[in-house]
């Protein structure tokens, strides 16, 4: 009975779970991984991993201090100019090329169903939707409740225009009050046109989805921006493999790459998220210009220090600081200045 709550969604009927069915992704009831992918390495299981993680003492899993934070006013930016603004985690704003985009906006401060669930760190929760003007378009990479929010999905739905979803997606949004020409559901590989030399394309994650107790039963998702200006990789959540390397020859270079450096673990969780390592190597492979490395610094969903993230990736770049993109949350970055350094917000933080 509790899992029929709204926040855990629906699933796909009909016309809906037609199309789901027809996809060459979709295999025995569920969505596949074009390569060998388990959720845990051999030898794990999760109630292990839920031990681990939220009940196994970690040093500074979690922040002492609050997270350092600005508040720009987002309905102010000239639409004009090219921004972006991260919300921590992998929530982020973009205006690009008089487009306004908002991906995966998670701003309720928790990011679990369960009301004693994973919570915000302080400092971090500073944006509400009351904040954003309208948006064009709402990018959802995948339905996992740090991903895809339903509180903040429900009042964003009067200020979206387009939302954009992996396969099976649109049937929550559908549930929670989405009208059906404001939903695009798509498979990997398929593109969608935006304005004149203006492209929205998916591409494929080694990941997994779901929000109850049918794993998988909802497509995850990349996304390439090509935008008249610049090439923007979205990528949500994804594990290290020969993908990023195939997208990077079909639509690099990319002047930027989003990808996930946080919630990772070199042994639990290791094959559908990124550590720091490979975080540099899938960028490289894409052939991008900078990196902006997300998924860290507001939520703890894995065992690892709280700026290990941060910290590791710095590290690794320490002698081409201008690679990396940084900013604190709220903090407005141009996405034409490419040379700009950021500070090392996290230092000195307990």
């Amino acid at each position: 009975m509790y899992l029929q709550q709204p926040q855990f969604g629906q699933v796909a009927t009909g016309d809906r779970l037609m199309r789901m069915q027809q996809s060459p992704n979709y295999k025995d009831g569920k969505f596949v991984n074009r390569y060998p992918t388990r959720m845990l390495p051999e030898g794990y299981s999760m109630a292990g991993e839920v031990y681990r993680t939220f009940i196994k003492h970690t040093p500074r899993k979690y922040p002492v201090d609050s997270i350092p934070s600005v508040k720009t006013d987002l309905t102010s930016i000239p639409l004009h100019q090219n921004i972006l603004i991260w919300f921590g985690h992998s929530s982020y704003y973009m205006q690009l090329d008089g487009k306004r985009i908002l991906v995966d906006p998670v701003l309720s401060g928790a990011a679990s169903p369960l009301p004693i669930g994973v919570k915000a760190f302080p400092g971090t929760d500073i944006y509400d939707v009351a904040d954003f003007p309208t948006l064009d378009y709402l990018l959802i990479t995948h339905d996992h409740f740090d991903h895809l929010d339903y509180k903040t999905v429900i009042a964003l739905q009067p200020k979206v225009k387009q939302v954009v979803c992996g396969l099976g997606v649109g049937a929550s949004l559908a549930y929670w009050g989405y009208q059906h020409d404001q939903l695009v559901e798509m498979d990997w590989d398929e593109e969608l046109e935006i304005a004149t030399n203006y492209k929205l394309y998916t591409v494929t994650a080694k990941h997994g989805s779901g929000r109850s107790i049918h794993p998988d039963n909802t497509l995850w998702l990349s996304f390439v921006i090509s935008s008249p200006s610049m090439q923007i990789f979205v990528g949500g959540d994804s594990g290290y493999d020969v993908h990023f390397k195939e997208i990077g020859k079909s639509f690099g270079p990319f002047d930027l790459a989003i990808l996930d450096n946080g919630q990772y673990g070199e042994d639990g969780f290791a094959t559908i998220h990124m550590s720091p390592k490979y975080t540099l190597r899938a960028a490289q492979d894409l052939q991008a210009k900078r990196l902006f490395p997300v998924h860290s610094s507001k939520f703890v969903l894995s065992r690892h220090a709280w700026d290990e993230p941060l910290l590791k990736i710095s590290a690794l770049l320490a002698e081409d600081k201008s690679y990396l993109v940084l900013p604190k949350i709220g903090e407005a970055v141009d996405l034409n200045d490419r040379q700009r350094i950021f500070d090392a917000w996290w230092e000195g933080v307990n």
